[in-house]
C-alpha cells in the first residue's frame, strides 16, 4: 500500500494538500469529497455531469482522455485545454505530487 499526495487548489485560490492511498481504487473526485472539499460529483464518478471538473496545473502525465470524459467536456462550462473530470483520474503512484485546480461550478 502506498499513499499519494495531491495538492487541490479551491475556488479561493486556497492550496489543500490531500493524502489518498493507491490500494482503494479511489479517484480524485471521490478523495476530494472524503476531504469535503466542493465537490459535487452528481453522477457518482460515470463522467456524466462535469461536476468534479478540474484544471491539472502541473506537468503530470495522464492517461489519455476517454470518449466518455470528451463528450462529457464539451458540453460543459469553463473547459480550458487543461480541464478534466476528477472521477476519471485514478489515485497512481504516476499521479503523486499532482496539482490540480477545482473549476468554477456550473449553475
Amino acid at each position: 500500500m502506498a499513499d499519494i499526495k495531491i495538492s487541490i487548489i479551491d475556488r479561493d485560490g486556497q492550496t489543500h494538500e490531500l493524502v489518498g492511498p493507491t490500494d482503494m481504487n479511489m479517484n480524485v473526485m471521490e478523495l476530494c469529497r472524503s476531504y469535503e472539499l466542493p465537490v459535487k460529483g452528481e453522477c457518482g464518478g460515470m463522467a456524466m455531469c462535469a461536476t468534479c471538473q478540474c484544471y491539472l496545473e502541473s506537468d503530470t502525465q495522464l492517461p489519455e482522455q476517454s470518449d466518455d470524459e470528451l463528450d462529457m467536456l464539451d458540453q460543459a462550462f469553463f473547459v480550458r485545454p487543461n480541464s478534466r473530470l476528477g472521477c476519471q483520474i485514478q489515485l497512481s503512484e504516476a499521479i503523486d505530487g499532482i496539482v490540480l485546480r477545482l473549476a468554477p461550478e456550473q449553475d
